[in-house]
């Protein structure tokens, strides 16, 4: 398990094991590849993340996973992988995420993105994504740097 602080000066706890702080956590963080580039979407408010939100009350997370994915990219997963959780001790609520990482059928031109401006294709992630101010809150911590050392360790992927 690793513990770190968010960027907001929250304490974070990160595991790669099966649902260490809940079986049926309310958020979900997608981490996705498509025709070998980072799948990540321009939230309107935050700037650019992977695709995730909330889970729904009538869907499980994997559901939700899918979903989000598909509402801010038009992308279609198809495959998706549980590869973490993580808890956040906010100040205001704590909140528990899955995190997945997928693997990208098509991207598909949308009519709406929802809350974001729709996807946006990375060959990489920049070295100074903590400094760079297009990047969402979302990506300026360790959880992003844990996630992708764990994709391309476990899925040969860089």
């Amino acid at each position: 398990m690793y513990i770190f602080k968010d960027f907001y000066n929250n304490e974070v706890k990160l595991s790669f094991e099966d649902h260490p702080f809940s079986q049926t956590p309310k958020h979900v963080w997608v981490i996705c590849k498509y025709e070998n580039k980072w799948l990540l979407t321009e939230h309107k408010a935050r700037g650019l993340e992977f695709p995730g939100g909330n889970v729904e009350v009538e869907e499980n997370a994997e559901e939700a996973a899918i979903r989000e994915v598909k509402e801010e990219t038009g992308g279609t997963v198809s495959d998706l992988t549980y590869i973490g959780q993580y808890y956040v001790a906010g100040k205001g609520r704590h909140i528990v995420k899955n995190v997945y990482f997928a693997t990208i059928k098509t991207l598909d031109d949308q009519e709406t993105y929802f809350e974001t401006n729709g996807p946006v294709l990375l060959q990489e992630i920049p070295s100074n994504v903590k400094e760079n101010h297009l990047y969402s809150f979302i990506m300026k911590d360790d959880v992003l740097t844990y996630c992708l050392n764990y994709i391309q360790k476990e899925f040969l992927i860089s």
